[in-house]
């Protein structure tokens, strides 16, 4: 599973703690129901996660965009905007649990976070 964050928005380290976590989990039970398999596998083995950035809103919507043709389990993240930023904006973008090499095509050129 990889979340992608957006490098433009300078959240604090606890929001985007919070914000990843809402992807993580999001993108878990979405697998849990519809790829039961491969969920299990992914937790098996130690729920690897790994946090990228993408430029900004833009960007993040281009590789969700990827994702879903990818037929890709992924979860795009809007805030409630009760702390640092306005409600409805896109924060996280989470991709998998999915096979490695179908993630890597879409992120493997982003920069760690």
């Amino acid at each position: 599973m990889v979340l992608v964050t957006r490098d433009d928005l300078k959240l604090s380290k606890g929001k985007l703690a919070a914000q990843c976590a809402h992807a993580a989990v999001d993108c878990a039970l979405v697998a849990k129901k519809k790829a039961a398999r491969l969920y299990e596998r992914w937790n098996l083995v130690g729920a690897r996660k790994i946090v990228l950035r993408a430029e900004d809103e833009a960007h993040l919507r281009q590789l969700y965009a990827k994702a879903l043709e990818g037929s890709l389990i992924c979860s795009l993240i809007k805030d409630a905007g009760h702390t640092e930023i306005p409600p409805g904006t896109i924060t996280v973008l989470g991709i998998g649990p999915s096979p490695r090499s179908a993630v890597d095509a879409i992120t493997g050129d982003l920069k760690l976070l």
